[in-house]
């Protein structure tokens, strides 16, 4: 049974949620401050954690920084409906997801499961021996696993997933719509920027070719595309 971590002051949402999960299949812990979830987060007995922005003692962007620091467990953001700028934040800061507030269970349970689906791999598609390998990248998808000229690549579940689909189409363009439903599980929403918040977090963390250029490359009104060197 997959354990949840919801961390939120609403005792009345996050109780409504819990009940919800736990009918779902989910072994569920609800605490209802920044310390004490970032206590729990750490512990690593959580399959994801679902975190809230505003809540007293630490808000849910510090909680995140300090998870961020010691773990890469999934993480999604409950952020206020309209306020783009925690959203933006919090997926600078390493959240895989987002939901606005007030949701309803049914639609966190799909995020929920959508990233959790994608961290499972199949054993016909990827072998445990099997690598994905281009230029100085090399990844390991059936052990979530990724290295960059050697070294290890420290990623969010959400960047593993999208940078996965770029190195499998590595030399054609992807489509931002296209590696919203298959990365984060979901379409993507009109004037939506999470794809172009993950994708610049992955950046950041490859190495670039010699000439100084990313190994990732927008494609005008198509979306991203992978650079084969």
């Amino acid at each position: 049974m997959l354990k949840v971590l919801l961390i939120d002051d609403d005792i009345e949402l996050v109780g409504m949620l819990g009940e919800y999960l736990e009918q779902e299949g989910f072994e569920v812990k609800a605490v209802h401050d920044g310390e004490s979830g970032l206590l729990e987060a750490l512990t690593g007995n959580y399959a994801i954690a679902v975190l809230d922005v505003m809540m007293p003692r630490l808000n849910g962007i510090e909680t995140l920084r300090r998870i961020r620091m010691k773990s890469q467990m999934p993480i999604i953001m409950l952020t206020a409906k309209g306020d783009d700028t925690d959203r933006i934040v919090g997926l600078e800061l390493g959240a895989d997801d987002y939901v606005p507030k007030p949701c309803t269970p049914r639609e966190l349970t799909a995020r929920i499961r959508a990233i959790l689906r994608r961290m499972q791999t199949s054993p016909a598609e990827d072998g445990v021996s099997e690598a994905l390998e281009v230029g100085h990248l090399k990844m390991w998808p059936s052990q979530r696993r990724a290295e960059w000229d050697g070294k290890p690549l420290d990623l969010t579940s959400t960047e593993f997933n999208l940078l996965e689909i770029l190195v499998r189409q590595a030399g054609n363009a992807v489509s931002k719509n296209i590696l919203s439903e298959q990365g984060l599980g979901r379409p993507l929403a009109r004037f939506e920027r999470s794809i172009d918040v993950h994708v610049s977090s992955i950046r950041h963390k490859l190495g670039t070719f010699p000439e100084g250029s990313s190994c990732i490359q927008t494609v005008y009104r198509q979306g991203y595309q992978f650079i084969k060197e």
